[in-house]
């Protein structure tokens, strides 16, 4: 679950970056019971503070953080800071009340906010969220916007062109980093694929309820075993995206409990050096780009001098542009570029 705030830009409390453990230890999670629920009428700010404290005093990560989202979703907002201050004062009906210590019940339980409330913004696009499918990350909204500063220079690619763009995601999870693309590229069209059929329906949910459906094709398929399908469905494509499952897999163990118990672990664990995945995406990569077409990963801060030593050595039409940042100032981003191979001159053996 994550928070914008002014002074330190985003505030992780599930995020994929391995940390301590929880105040448990690794995925291991106490049984906690729900505070009662009061006989009396309780007001927005009342039930927000007690279940801050019962949040703190059960470990629960960011409490402050879970019990606003919680009662600003309750309320119909998005933030508590966007809520009229008498609102908040007023005292909640019993359907609200209820309500508020359900959704709250699921938070102690660990889940995190985004499948509580199941909804989450990425980006300016609201997407619906629900386990087991990958919530966004915010240093992947950096991702999305790597891809469009490319692509809004390709020609044909802005608003009122003629030339069509198509871009590839590997890995889809809720759809965001294509839909967004969608969205502010009307002339781009796209193809998300994952091996996750709750995410490919989430993702198709979600491009629905935005309009964007009519320019996104959504395939379930597994680029680690079905790859002939990968490429007679997806090339060529101007751009190739993905935040692929990255993280090295004796790091899953040291995972919070609201990431261990409800996100999908083959969205996360990219085997023994976080490569397995990301490997077969690089060897794909020349058979689905266009010329000039580039590919962009979201990596493990660790991955991209690995990465790089392995193009260098494995995939000779790739070429390894550079390595960009995340809001964290972490070596996150690997921009690659499909290269024509030039061919040496023919001998005449006559």
């Amino acid at each position: 679950m994550w928070t914008r705030s002014v002074s330190a830009g985003y505030r992780c409390f599930g995020c994929r970056s391995v940390g301590p453990k929880g105040i448990w230890g690794s995925h291991a999670v106490r049984a906690c019971s729900a505070p009662v629920l009061p006989a009396g009428r309780i007001t927005a700010l009342q039930a927000m503070d007690l279940w801050r404290r019962y949040f703190e005093e059960r470990g629960v990560t960011e409490p402050d953080h879970s019990s606003r989202h919680i009662i600003a979703h309750l309320l119909g907002a998005k933030t508590i800071e966007s809520l009229e201050h008498g609102k908040l004062t007023e005292f909640l009906s019993r359907e609200k009340t209820e309500q508020m210590w359900k959704l709250c019940t699921r938070r102690l339980s660990r889940m995190p906010v985004q499948y509580v409330i199941e909804e989450w913004d990425f980006r300016d696009l609201t997407l619906k969220m629900r386990p087991p499918v990958f919530i966004p990350r915010p240093e992947t909204e950096v991702l999305v916007e790597l891809v469009l500063t490319d692509l809004e220079m390709k020609p044909g690619t802005g608003v009122g062109a003629d030339t069509r763009h198509t871009s590839l995601e590997v890995g889809c999870g809720s759809g965001a980093i294509s839909l967004s693309l969608l969205k502010s590229l009307p002339q781009l069209t796209a193809i998300a694929l994952d091996q996750s059929q709750d995410a490919v329906d989430l993702t198709r949910e979600n491009a629905l309820r935005l309009g964007l459906q009519d320019r996104l094709l959504i395939y379930h398929i597994d680029v680690m075993k079905d790859v002939e399908s990968v490429l007679s469905l997806c090339s060529p494509v101007s751009a190739l995206v993905s935040n692929p499952p990255y993280l090295f897999s004796e790091d899953m163990a040291s995972l919070e409990p609201e990431i261990f118990r409800f996100e999908d672990h083959s969205a996360l664990d990219g085997g023994e050096d976080g490569l397995k995945v990301i490997k077969q995406i690089l060897t794909l990569a020349t058979k689905i780009l266009s010329d000039h077409g580039r590919l962009y990963l979201e990596v493990d801060p660790r991955h991209p001098p690995l990465i790089r030593r392995w193009v260098e050595a494995n995939v000779e039409k790739l070429h390894y542009v550079e390595t960009r940042h995340d809001i964290t100032g972490r070596p996150r981003f690997c921009i690659l570029q499909k290269r024509e191979v030039k061919q040496g001159p023919e001998l005449d053996l006559d």
